[in-house]
């Protein structure tokens, strides 16, 4: 049987994470812990989590002495996980029973594969949506075939597929460390798309909630410098192409990559463009 680890985040999540403790504890994979990493909360998380630890033998407590920043305490995650599998929730999601066990039948099918998503819905203001994802390239044995393919992703919706909320091989994750930034989460799904192939379960089986954030205020959260928001993309395509020698891909290979890195730049600055301009004529006509 595959041990499974839900890696839970949190800081001050008191008042948000009973509903997801109570999900990840609902599963029906019976071979699963529930790793709790303290941010080194300031309310009563501690004295819950360890309450929690010693009701029910599937939940570890990891307390952070001093505050590592939101990538820091999820990326804490995969040195202290048990699991052969990872799957990270935040504090204020949740899952249906089947969601681990859906994923572990995937990768059973597939020695190969490195990541298994699932569809999710996502609530905003009390909105839910969710949008079905049916495309095949992420499963592709071509790395560039996949890494083209998530590039392309990040600029349709964000509701079609979500990496980092998948279950992932753990022994992947220990070899991509990771370093704060803004869209770190899109450079870092793309590097899992060059480390092997993904498998996707089209039913929602996750639950999440989503913030409706400009991209001065993810900045302020992350705990990265204010300027990064006026250059992001520029950033995340300078990182994306320092990280391709990570793939060691065939120079025929690396070349299509660095192209669809381009493309997501050139891109992404059409975009914006875009939106300049609607804003002026939405100005001009007042």
């Amino acid at each position: 049987m595959t041990l499974v680890t839900v890696a839970l985040p949190t800081r001050d999540g008191i008042g948000r994470m009973e509903s997801a403790v109570a999900s990840v504890l609902a599963q029906d994979h019976p071979d699963l812990e529930l790793l709790i990493l303290d941010n080194a909360s300031t309310d009563g998380t501690e004295e819950y989590c360890r309450d929690l630890a010693d009701a029910d033998p599937r939940v570890r407590y990891h307390r952070h002495p001093e505050n590592l920043g939101i990538l820091g305490n999820f990326g804490s995650a995969p040195p202290l996980a048990r699991g052969e599998l990872l799957r990270w929730i935040s504090d204020d999601d949740r899952l249906e029973p089947g969601s681990v066990s859906r994923g572990v039948a995937e990768f059973a099918k597939d020695d190969r594969l490195v990541l298994v998503t699932t569809g999710i819905s996502y609530t905003t203001d009390g909105v839910t949506a969710t949008a079905e994802y049916t495309g095949g390239s992420l499963g592709a044995v071509d790395a560039v075939t996949r890494f083209t393919a998530w590039l392309r992703l990040l600029n349709e919706s964000h509701l079609l597929i979500d990496p980092l909320y998948g279950l992932i091989r753990r022994d992947v994750l220990l070899r991509l460390p990771r370093r704060n930034l803004l869209r770190e989460d899109e450079v870092f799904a793309a590097r899992l798309a060059l480390a092997g192939p993904w498998a996707h379960v089209p039913e929602v089986l996750g639950h999440r909630n989503w913030r409706s954030e400009s991209t001065r205020q993810v900045a302020r959260r992350l705990g990265v410098p204010a300027w990064q928001a006026y250059c992001a993309t520029t950033l995340e395509c300078l990182e994306l192409l320092r990280r391709l020698p990570e793939a060691e891909l065939p120079p025929a290979a690396a070349l299509r990559a660095r192209a669809a890195v381009a493309g997501l730049f050139l891109g992404r600055q059409r975009g914006a463009f875009a939106r300049r301009l609607r804003r002026l004529g939405r100005t001009v006509r007042r």
